[in-house]
């Protein structure tokens, strides 16, 4: 048997968790095409015969700006450093030569193959994998690949998981990536999720959310004339949790202002993110 740790891993929005759902084969991780959407590490699993692999959807490798960027930039670095294998993804759209100094060892994967040419795609072969997330490309081969370097091990987890994380991390994301959709501009940035409640022995399964924003004019914003945008973010994020549970969902949400949460230590740990990145256990 052969398990182990991949990280995904590259600057934002190069197709990261796009390319996790494609390996794992299920809608995990929020997809959005503004840059920055993944906060914290999501796990993915995909179990092939005697081959385990955990996939782990990093934050992007971004220039931080404020604590909670910088947190986002610590659990990404960390997240390689503890990988048994690091793939660095680069858009194949993207004719900049990826940076490979952040980590030299990293398997070069170029994503988006879909919107390039036969030619361009021959020529990236050259230097890594080619994939895409939309049509399957290059995803074959790129799992041969990795059962390869995997180590000798038991398997971690039970083969038919695809997630480590529990339901209510789910759900606060699929409301967040509602949040990416709908909200213009800088808004979803500020914008955060709190699963309060969640009763799985109810039918329909009942959650209560709180959104949480930076100021009042946010408030508003999330709101919407006559509640029309909060509607719209709950039906958005209702559908994508029923999708995973395969259960009805009655979702009820809140939003409240809490000022400057992105720079606050005591708020960043209350949304998941660590003081410091774990020491590795491996």
């Amino acid at each position: 048997m052969k398990c182990g740790h991949i990280a995904l891993a590259g600057r934002p929005n190069v197709g990261k968790s796009s390319l996790l759902n494609a390996l794992v084969g299920e809608r995990l991780a929020m997809v959005s095409a503004k840059a920055q959407a993944t906060r914290l590490p999501v796990v993915g699993l995909r179990t092939d015969g005697e081959v385990q692999f955990i996939f782990h959807d990093l934050p992007g490798l971004l220039d931080p700006e404020y604590p909670m960027q910088h947190r986002m930039r610590e659990l990404a670095e960390d997240g390689m450093r503890r990988a048994d294998v690091v793939l660095l993804l680069h858009p194949s759209t993207d004719p900049a030569p990826p940076d490979l100094s952040v980590f030299p060892s990293a398997r070069l994967v170029f994503t988006k193959a879909d919107l390039v040419s036969p030619e361009r795609r021959g020529e990236l072969a050259q230097a890594g994998s080619v994939v895409s997330s939309v049509t399957g490309e290059g995803i074959p081969e790129l799992l041969e690949l990795l059962a390869a370097r995997l180590p000798a091990r038991e398997f971690s987890y039970p083969s038919d998981d695809i997630g480590t994380q529990p339901l209510r991390f789910f759900a606060a994301e699929f409301i967040r990536e509602a949040a990416f959709e709908l909200l213009d501009d800088e808004l979803p940035y500020a914008f955060s999720a709190e699963i309060e409640e969640f009763r799985e022995a109810t039918d329909p399964v009942y959650i209560r959310a709180n959104l949480f924003v930076e100021r009042a004019s946010q408030k508003r914003i999330v709101i919407g004339a006559g509640g029309r945008t909060i509607r719209a973010i709950g039906q958005h994020a209702r559908k994508r949790i029923e999708e995973v549970i395969g259960r009805p969902v009655y979702l009820e949400t809140w939003v409240s202002v809490l000022p400057n949460w992105r720079k606050d230590p005591v708020q960043l740990r209350r949304f998941g993110f660590p003081d410091k990145p774990v020491a590795s256990s491996q």
